[in-house]
């Protein structure tokens, strides 16, 4: 069952890095070809600054279980250093217990009235001739949600994780 889990863990791993990976170079374009249209063109197209928000909204909500996964989350912690190294060990798993589980679930159980209703109305953009489909960037907030919780469930269960 663990083995399972922690496969299906690097499986959602995966798939959030390439998405990340591809909002990066979406947004990276999309900003490109606006300043190029901006400045080069005089003119504007204001589905190509939908498209750069919605890239940079998918790629910072998902940039939090990426990092969580390889250790790049901040600790701001004076007293680790001086502690053996259990001591780091044991304040991940009452962090991830007393915070992270709890503050994450809060957030997903508290969006998904807001998501079934942009999902009800497929919620568009508030700009005349903006890109539609602000439902689907709505729902990488509680996606990253459940994300974290399970990343950092399955870091807790295989510390390797988080050197690889």
């Amino acid at each position: 069952m663990r083995s399972g889990f922690l496969s299906v863990c690097h499986w959602l791993d995966r798939i959030t890095t390439w998405i990340c990976a591809t909002a990066c170079v979406v947004l990276a374009g999309a900003v490109l070809g606006t300043v190029i249209l901006r400045f080069g063109f005089d003119t504007g197209f204001v589905r190509l600054q939908n498209l750069a928000g919605y890239a940079f909204a998918v790629s910072m909500i998902l940039s939090l279980p990426f990092c969580l996964r390889r250790g790049g989350h901040v600790r701001v912690e004076v007293l680790s250093e001086r502690m053996p190294a259990g001591y780091v060990r044991a304040v991940d798993m009452a962090a991830l217990v007393l915070f992270l589980i709890p503050v994450f679930g809060l957030m997903v159980w508290a969006w998904l009235p807001d998501l079934a209703y942009s999902w009800k109305i497929l919620e568009g953009a508030i700009e005349t001739g903006g890109l539609g489909g602000v439902f689907l960037v709505k729902t990488m907030l509680p996606f990253a949600g459940v994300l974290m919780i399970l990343q950092g469930i399955a870091v807790l269960l295989d510390p390797r994780l988080v050197t690889q």
